[in-house]
């Protein structure tokens, strides 16, 4: 009767193992008809890994439903996708509307008139700079031409500019550097005979007013003497005008 029992007991017992043993979990080793599982059990369990990661990364790029997902088969008859590529060819064309043309280039009046609602210009200053655009439509005759017609139409103007220049100009200048700069825009003898008498009789107020800002006293020494001398020459004004800035002329009472 003992052996009959425990034979049963370990009968039932072996059922129930063997049941335990076929649950989830269990280290009972992977059948090798298993599909999902093609290796042998006997290999390492990195084998098994790597096979649970491809199958993982196969089966969501099939369930992406991406478009620029390509199917590919390897050697090892599994399927990998890889992302296509566009190529340049194919953007240009895509982005290529049809009917849209190329934004037409702008007149040589349309850019003339650009630069001087911006500031003022002479006019050899403007013609430099709507030589590189001209063409076989706009030669050099036809750039002068424009120009004249700028100046009727009140848009171009060298006395214009001569006062604007003179305005930024003046409160730190002398006369001769000014009428240099107007004299390299060819804005006409008598205009630059005008401009330069106007700013020789303020020359000496200018040169004061420029020289106290700068140093505020008289120099003690040959060197600081030398110093100011060229401080005041490069900015333009006269020798005349310097030396009596340096020795406290009787028009000045000093700073």
């Amino acid at each position: 009767m003992m052996r009959k029992g425990r034979a049963a007991s370990n009968a039932e017992g072996g059922g129930a193992g063997r049941e335990a043993n076929d649950a989830p979990g269990s280290s009972q080793p992977f059948d090798s008809s298993d599909p999902l599982d093609p290796f042998d059990p006997s290999e390492p369990f990195e084998a098994h890994d790597l096979a649970d990661r491809r199958r993982k990364s196969v089966s969501a790029a099939a369930g992406s439903g991406s478009a620029n997902a390509e199917p590919s088969s390897s050697g090892t008859g599994e399927t990998t996708y890889t992302r296509s590529r566009r190529t340049p060819a194919d953007s240009s064309s895509s982005d290529q509307t049809p009917g849209r043309s190329k934004k037409p280039a702008r007149s040589l009046k349309a850019r003339a008139i650009d630069y001087l609602s911006r500031r003022e210009y002479s006019r050899v200053e403007l013609s430099r700079k709507l030589t590189p655009f001209l063409d076989e439509a706009n030669d050099e005759g036809a750039l002068e031409a424009l120009l004249d017609s700028l100046e009727r139409e009140g848009w171009l103007s060298d006395s214009r500019f001569a006062e604007n220049l003179v305005n930024r100009r003046a409160a730190r200048m002398g006369a001769s550097r000014i009428v240099g700069e107007l004299k390299r825009h060819s804005v006409g003898d008598a205009l630059i005979e005008e401009v330069g008498a106007q700013l020789r009789e303020t020359e000496f107020s200018r040169a004061q007013a420029v020289w106290s800002k700068k140093f505020g006293q008289l120099p003690e020494t040959p060197a600081e003497r030398a110093k100011q001398a060229r401080f005041l020459a490069m900015r333009g004004f006269s020798s005349a005008t310097i030396a009596k800035i340096l020795k406290g002329g009787d028009d000045w009472e000093g700073v």
